[in-house]
């Protein structure tokens, strides 16, 4: 994802391979519909780190207006996925080793919160729907895809987040999330992906989820920091090893 090729999105389009497909107006806000088309093909690969996001380009790939577009930008600005650069505009930004691990560094002590706090506020319900999300999230490794493992790892997350009882602490982690959701990605996707990290995770959370059933609050944040650290700790190799072009 991360030498994905760097040609501007006009190359793109005159070559018939527009990044973006064309946004449906449907029932759930434009601009919404637009920031996850436009997240998505960050997340992919399809707008590489350094990719310039011109406005027409964009408005001929969706098909929406340049008011959307443009708020459609500042939100993914907003979650440090794009960048303003004098002379230049928007671009997708590239990933730096010094943020990834500020962030999973955060990640890690907000996450172990969220876990800790699940154990003290969640009832048998709340319970119920992490197993099961669990499950599926289980299932999506022993499938393989890194989509639906992303997709379902982020379900699981958010019943523990919202769990947890704290609105401020569940806004803090979703900003988080978004601002890191490339790297999770990356970390999932990468062909120079550990053959062992997806058992330690799905280990790490089954770990967890013993923890929170027997309620025991400590175990289960420190359970959480840990499977945080191990995940960044995959993203900053593979990061390092693209630096190094080796």
């Amino acid at each position: 994802m991360v030498r994905a090729s760097n040609e501007t999105m006009n190359e793109k389009l005159a070559a018939g391979e527009p990044a973006i497909p064309k946004i449906p107006r449907m029932a759930a806000p434009l601009r919404r519909n637009v920031v996850d088309a436009l997240r998505t093909a960050i997340i992919d690969g399809r707008l590489a780190p350094g990719a310039r996001l011109t406005e027409r380009s964009l408005i001929e790939m969706t098909g929406v207006s340049r008011t959307v577009i443009r708020e459609a930008l500042r939100q993914l600005e907003s979650e440090g996925v794009v960048e303003t650069i004098p002379n230049r505009g928007p671009v997708v930004r590239k990933l730096t080793l010094a943020e990834a691990k500020d962030l999973y560094l955060i990640r890690s002590v907000l996450e172990g919160l969220a876990a800790r706090m699940f154990v003290m506020h969640a009832g048998k319900e709340d319970i119920a729907a992490l197993r099961r999300a669990l499950d599926a999230t289980y299932e999506a490794y022993r499938k393989g895809d890194p989509d639906t493992i992303l997709r379902e790892k982020n379900a699981f997350y958010d019943i523990l987040f919202r769990g947890a009882g704290s609105e401020t602490l569940s806004a803090m982690l979703g900003g988080l999330h978004a601002r890191i959701w490339r790297w999770r990605a990356l970390g999932l996707g990468h062909p120079r992906r550990s053959g062992e990290r997806s058992e330690e995770s799905v280990t790490g959370l089954r770990n967890l989820m013993t923890a929170i059933e027997n309620g025991k609050a400590d175990e289960a944040e420190q359970i959480a920091r840990l499977e945080v650290t191990n995940a960044g700790s995959e993203v900053m190799r593979i990061l390092e090893e693209e630096e190094r072009g080796s």
